[in-house]
């Protein structure tokens, strides 16, 4: 089993990435908030946790391998738990997640229903069975949701750019947004995302004063 991909990212559509790997180059399935978060890495290099899984019909000798990619180990767990739900497929799964999990988890955690249903291809029944038969299950998974929520509204839009961007690199999101903020301090005159990202790892390093 494949459960990791390094390599340069060499194009991002709306549902999957090519990312490759020396002369191979890999298509990988990808939920909503994964695209959102590579969006503008096209031609660097990132990490996927995947999965894979076997697409078609085993009678008919047509199964075809695909790879299912995400941000974090994590990630990987949640999308496990989220598809056991009787009813949610794969790819209905890869559709629904269009915000990240630490708000999806949270919202089945919280029976909020009505937030359930405003994921694609998500109704009112399906709602009711995510939150049925996963209630209780995804604490650690919704334990990130409000420093996310608090970040959308504490951070200008740059800010919000280079948290995806070292989220998406591997770096935990409440250390990142801690590193942000310690950057905003030091280094108002900061602007960019393209600015911002390596001054936190220059802060990280202890490089940065």
């Amino acid at each position: 089993m494949i459960a990791g991909i390094e390599g340069k990212l060499v194009q991002l559509g709306t549902e999957t990435a090519l990312v490759q790997v020396g002369a191979v180059t890999y298509e990988i399935m990808l939920p909503g908030y994964c695209v959102n978060a590579l969006s503008g890495l096209a031609g660097s290099d990132i990490t996927l946790c995947t999965m894979e899984y076997y697409e078609g019909s085993l009678g008919g000798g047509n199964l075809i391998p695909r790879l299912v990619g995400f941000l974090s180990p994590a990630e990987r767990e949640f999308f496990a738990t989220f598809i056991s739900v009787k009813g949610m497929g794969i790819r209905k799964g890869l559709r629904s997640l269009s915000i990240p999990i630490e708000n999806i988890a949270s919202a089945i955690e919280n029976n909020d229903e009505k937030m359930l249903m405003s994921l694609p291809g998500i109704g009112r029944r399906m709602a009711q069975l995510l939150v049925a038969e996963l209630r209780g299950k995804l604490q650690t998974f919704a334990f990130g949701a409000e420093p996310a929520k608090a970040a959308a509204t504490r951070f200008k839009p740059f800010q919000a750019e280079a948290l995806e961007i070292l989220v998406a690199w591997g770096e935990k999101r409440n250390e990142a947004m801690e590193l942000i903020e310690l950057a905003g301090q030091r280094h108002p005159e900061v602007q960019t995302a393209e600015e911002l990202v390596p001054l936190v790892y220059r802060l990280k390093q202890g490089v940065e004063v």
